[in-house]
């Protein structure tokens, strides 16, 4: 099963172009599960000629639906959250289809097992004064302010993705059409727009990028040092600045694409453009937003109800 696993993910980096991060869930996930039946003797383990716990080998032409489901059962015990769980299984759903078209397995054991029901988050987002803020906060007298504005900016106008944004080639950027070439998940292929503030803030941090350490990169944001900026050194970035602007709540870099997308659909955006702009594949994804958008409306209605109830108690 180890083996089939290894060919399982050169399958997802190959075939269907999932990004390193996908494809490490996916390997620590499945391989947690044969470690489980190994655990627990199940599935007919099998044990290499030396006998060693590390080589055992479940045989997956023996796994059962009961098997998963005790694997689920073993990381509540384990208190996962519920995402964990469902993520896992969902794994191991793909994993065994895979086995199915390959011929290793007859079957798909995780098809029928029910992932745990999943509470419905609402997206957090700050609000236009707490961006406006924000994307106001680095020095960009300086030149890693400079870079930072402009990613703050890019980020929040155009909804894309911390790791579309530090894919970005300086070929990617349109200036004169105020739009860029993105690359989304899947290797998926859009054209994001920006709005004038951002191109400004594009415009500053390229004239500052010269002043940057000779960089042999293509990527269009930069470290100090010349290479490109990673995943981690955007959210550290965003992190910084949504704490020196005093936000009311703590946001990631996804919640800038939050932000973006609730703001649209407060100012009348059809909910399909908002769709395409996110490079999501499904409208289901994207329709979380209206669920914001309403929480917001009621929450204004709420409060304007408040002030008129305390205006009229005063008029007594």
């Amino acid at each position: 099963m180890r083996r089939h696993l290894a060919a399982f993910l050169s399958h997802l980096r190959g075939a269907r172009n999932y990004s390193p991060e996908t494809i490490r869930a996916y390997r620590s996930d499945c391989a947690q599960f044969i470690s489980y039946l190994v655990s627990r003797g199940a599935a007919r383990v099998g044990t290499s000629r030396a006998h060693s716990r590390e080589k055992r080998d479940p045989n997956p032409r023996a796994i059962e639906p009961a098997d998963i489901r005790a694997f689920a059962v073993h990381l509540h015990d384990l208190q996962e959250k519920r995402s964990t769980v469902a993520r896992k299984i969902s794994a191991l759903r793909s994993f065994f289809a895979w086995m199915r078209r390959e011929g290793f397995v007859e079957g798909n054991p995780a098809r029928d097992v029910v992932s745990p029901r999943l509470e419905r988050k609402v997206p957090r987002f700050l609000d236009q004064s707490e961006i406006a803020r924000l994307v106001e906060s680095p020095d960009e007298t300086t030149l890693t302010g400079a870079r930072d504005r402009a990613i703050l900016e890019l980020l929040y106008a155009t909804g894309m993705r911390v790791s579309e944004l530090t894919g970005l080639k300086v070929y990617d950027l349109h200036r004169s059409d105020n739009e860029m070439r993105v690359i989304g998940k899947g290797s998926k292929e859009r054209w994001v727009y920006f709005g004038d503030k951002a191109r400004s803030a594009l415009d500053r941090y390229l004239v500052a990028r010269r002043s940057f350490p000779p960089s042999k990169s293509e990527a269009l944001f930069i470290n100090a040092r010349g290479g490109a900026l990673t995943d981690r050194s955007v959210r550290r970035i965003v992190d910084r600045y949504v704490r020196e602007s005093s936000a009311r709540q703590r946001i990631s870099p996804h919640g800038l694409r939050h932000s973006f997308a609730t703001h649209l659909l407060d100012r009348g955006a059809d909910l399909r453009g908002i769709q395409e702009l996110l490079g999501h594949a499904s409208l289901k994804t994207t329709q979380r937003y209206t669920h914001v958008s309403t929480e917001q409306m009621i929450a204004v209605y709420n409060a304007a109800q408040a002030r008129i109830a305390r205006a009229r108690r005063e008029a007594r």
